[in-house]
C-alpha cells in the first residue's frame, strides 16, 4: 500500500479563496495537506488533514433518525420532503443521503444544518425508486425510517445539483430555493436512468441480479443485496482502518480506476469520522459498480490537491436554499464544486465532483 503526503501552498484549498468562511481551516496557521493514496483494487483514498473548527459536533442524519430526534415526512410532492429536528442537538444532513421508506425511497439533494427544535424544514429530494406509491411491507408510507446509505454515483450527484446548462431557457435557470418544474423533471429522469445503470453495473460485477422482488427499481434495496454487500465489504475491511492513521482528517477524496472521482470536506474531524462508514461504503459500492479489470495507476496526492484547488476557482454561482442555508457553486470544464454555507457565512460542507 502506497502512502504519500503533500503540503498545500498558501492558496491551496482556499487559504486565500474569497468564498471560504470556515473557522479553523481557512485561516489555519498550518495549511491543510493531502495524504494517500490508500488503495484496494480499483479504489484509492486520500485524506484532507488539518485543524478542526471548534465547537460541538452535530448529530448525523443517520444518528438522529435512529434516536427518533429527527422525522422525515412525505409531503405529497415527489420532489419535496419535510425534515424536522425535535431535539436539543444540531443535525447535519448531507446531499446524496438516501432515506428509506415513505411512498418511495428518496435521495436528498442539499446539505443542511438543522438547528435545535427546528420545526418543519422543506428539503428537495429525488426518487431512487420508480412505480411504488404505497407502503412497502410494514413500512410507514408517511415517514422515512432510516438513512444508512448514500447514493453511490458521481453521475447521480451531478444530475441532482449541477448548474442548469447555458442552453436552458431563462425560466429554467432561475436561482432560488425551488427549481422550476421542467428542470426538476429533467433531473429526476437523469437520476432514474443512473439508478438503472448502477443496478446493471453492480449485477455485472457480482454476477447475479441485484433487483429486489419487493421493488425492482429500488436503489436502496439493491444496495442491501447480499452479493453487493459481500463485494463492498472486501473494500471496507481493507480501507476502513486508514482513518485511524489520520486523526486530523477533515474529509477525503477518492479515485476509481485511476481517475479522480469526488471529495467531501467538513469543518471537523469529529463530524467526518461519524460520516466515514457511510462515505466509505458509497465509494466502495461505486468502485464495485465500475470494476472493469483496468484499475489504472492511482493519482498522486499533488494531483488530487490540484483538482481540489482548481475546482474552487471555477465560474461562480449561488443558490439560496432557505433562510439559513446558501449553496455556492463553482464550475470548470473538468469539475463541479458545491459549498454549503450557514447564514453567517460559515461553511459546513464542501463537495467536489469530477465531470
Amino acid at each position: 500500500m502506497q502512502r504519500r503526503e503533500f503540503l498545500t501552498t498558501a492558496t491551496a484549498l482556499g487559504a486565500a479563496a474569497p468564498i471560504l468562511g470556515w473557522p479553523g481551516l481557512a485561516a489555519a496557521a498550518q495549511p491543510p495537506r493531502i495524504s494517500g493514496p490508500h488503495v484496494h483494487a480499483n479504489l484509492a483514498l486520500y485524506f484532507a488533514q488539518g485543524p478542526s473548527a471548534p465547537g460541538p459536533v452535530p448529530l448525523t442524519l443517520q444518528e438522529a433518525l435512529a434516536k427518533g430526534q429527527v422525522l422525515v415526512h412525505e409531503t405529497g410532492d415527489v420532489n419535496r420532503l419535510i425534515v424536522e429536528n425535535r431535539g436539543g442537538e444540531e443535525v447535519f444532513v448531507q446531499a446524496g443521503e438516501i432515506v428509506k421508506g415513505g411512498k418511495q425511497d428518496r435521495v436528498l439533494t442539499v446539505s443542511l444544518l438543522l438547528p435545535r427544535n427546528s420545526g418543519p424544514v422543506p428539503i428537495g429530494a429525488y426518487c431512487v425508486e420508480q412505480g411504488r406509491w404505497q407502503p412497502r411491507g410494514k413500512e410507514d408510507s408517511a415517514r422515512f425510517s432510516s438513512s444508512d446509505a448514500a447514493v453511490p454515483s458521481r453521475k447521480a450527484k451531478i444530475a441532482m445539483n449541477a448548474p442548469a446548462p447555458q442552453s436552458a431557457s431563462p425560466t429554467d435557470r432561475i436561482v432560488g430555493a425551488r427549481r422550476p418544474e421542467s428542470d426538476i423533471g429533467r433531473r429526476q429522469s437523469e437520476v432514474w436512468k443512473d439508478v438503472a445503470e448502477t443496478q446493471r453495473k453492480l449485477a455485472g460485477t457480482v454476477g447475479a441480479p441485484v433487483e429486489a422482488r419487493e421493488s425492482r427499481s429500488s436503489l436502496q434495496l439493491s444496495l442491501e443485496n447480499k452479493q453487493v454487500l459481500a463485494s463492498v465489504a472486501e473494500y471496507v475491511k481493507a480501507l476502513a482502518p486508514a482513518i485511524d492513521r489520520a486523526p486530523d482528517a477533515l474529509g477525503f477524496a477518492f479515485a476509481i480506476n485511476g481517475a479522480i472521482n469526488s471529495a467531501d470536506l467538513y469543518p471537523s474531524h469529529g463530524l467526518f469520522k461519524k460520516l466515514w462508514p457511510k462515505l466509505l461504503n458509497a465509494a466502495a459500492t461505486e468502485a464495485v459498480a465500475e470494476k472493469n479489470g483496468k484499475d489504472g495507476a492511482p493519482p498522486k496526492a499533488e494531483e488530487v490537491l490540484a483538482f481540489l484547488d482548481k475546482s474552487e476557482r471555477g465560474k461562480a454561482g449561488e443558490r439560496r436554499i432557505d433562510a439559513r442555508t446558501t449553496l455556492a457553486t463553482r464550475e470548470t470544464e473538468k469539475s463541479y464544486y458545491f459549498e454549503a454555507r450557514r447564514a453567517d457565512g460559515a461553511v459546513f460542507h464542501k463537495n467536489y465532483l469530477a465531470r
